[in-house]
């Protein structure tokens, strides 16, 4: 700390204990009512001085950010609080969030989220089916232009399109197996080419 930050501090500590003085003399009847406000504010006090410390803690815990490491090779994803895995990947330009699912075959887009790369679902063939957890769905087949995660871009990737009940787009094993490793440990996806 600077010279300058110290007699601030000073000064804000002293015009503190000003103003707490003459409060505590104003009501001197009434010292526990006094007593009870100071804790509170001094709770409160404590409590965003917490939330300002440990905000990249709590950031990073409400919202996992993944990390492109090593040349853009190798993508570092945090488990969020549920207890899956979300990547962001841009599809033909537009960034695209989906849950990473080892149990999907193919990459599984929403109707709105191939709207909104560029795929207009009144056009699309609904010509396969696959079985999922809610069902039989029908899904139309498509081919993504560009898809890159970090620096890793594939082009004209397989996917289909879900006409079923779907809130997030899945990440299958059909873009998964393009890796030379994916390794899930310590609470952390790894992927890497």
């Amino acid at each position: 700390m600077s010279g300058d930050q110290i007699a601030s501090l000073m000064f804000l500590g002293l015009l503190g204990g000003a103003i707490a003085l003459s409060y505590v003399a104003a009501n001197r009847g009434n010292l526990s009512r006094v007593a009870r406000q100071a804790a509170l504010w001094v709770l409160i006090f404590m409590g965003a001085i917490a939330v300002v410390g440990l905000w990249p803690t709590i950031r990073d815990t409400v919202v996992p950010r993944q990390t492109v490491m090593q040349d853009g090779r190798e993508i570092v994803m945090p488990m969020s609080p549920d207890g899956h895995f979300y990547l962001t990947l841009e599809l033909n330009g537009t960034p695209v969030r989906f849950v990473v699912d080892t149990g999907a075959s193919e990459i599984v887009l929403t109707a709105e989220d191939a709207a909104r790369i560029g795929l207009d679902p009144a056009t699309l063939v609904y010509s396969g089916r696959a079985q999922t957890a809610n069902g039989m769905v029908e899904t139309a087949p498509v081919r993504i232009a560009t898809i890159a995660l970090g620096a890793v871009i594939d082009e004209g990737v397989r996917a289909v399109v879900n006409r079923g009940e779907l809130f997030e787009s899945l990440l299958g094993m059909s873009y998964l197996r393009r890796f030379d490793r994916l390794e899930i440990a310590g609470g952390q996806l790894r992927l890497a080419r």
